[in-house]
């Protein structure tokens, strides 16, 4: 389930990112009552991509800011208070590790979800059902 950071270029110090990125991740597992279970653990995964200011736009002009997207199935990020919880931490970690600089109107967030069966763990394409059933067992 791969979370995205894409940031404007010193928007947070380069040697924060992989904090940033191991933060947000543990608030994700956390919100979903998953910390540490040994399926979905090793399996949000995350990259993250850094643009060059002058290349990152807000209502078509040039902005310093942050963008957070999740690709998950249908069943995460579903109910509300996780969707509020998990974001609200998600924008205030990158506000904090930005040293207050970079504003919290200036970091933006989406959600997608993903066709039911395009799973793939351990080189295998799992359903929703099939998913849940190996994050139980984790």
């Amino acid at each position: 389930m791969p979370i995205v950071l894409t940031l404007t270029e010193g928007v947070i110090p380069a040697e924060k990112e992989g904090v940033a990125v191991e933060r947000i991740v543990a608030s994700f597992l956390r919100h979903h009552g998953l910390a540490g279970n040994s399926v979905m653990t090793p399996n949000v995964t995350s990259h993250v991509n850094v643009l060059p200011k002058g290349k990152t736009y807000a209502g078509g002009k040039p902005v310093d800011g942050a963008w957070i997207e999740t690709k998950t199935p249908s069943f995460a990020l579903a109910d509300r208070g996780i969707q509020t919880a998990f974001l609200g931490d998600a924008t205030e970690i990158l506000h904090e590790l930005s040293g207050g600089v970079l504003s919290k109107d200036r970091i933006w967030s989406d959600g997608v979800h993903a066709v039911d069966g395009t799973w793939n763990l351990g080189g295998r394409a799992l359903s929703n059902a099939e998913l849940g059933d190996a994050i139980s067992a984790g």
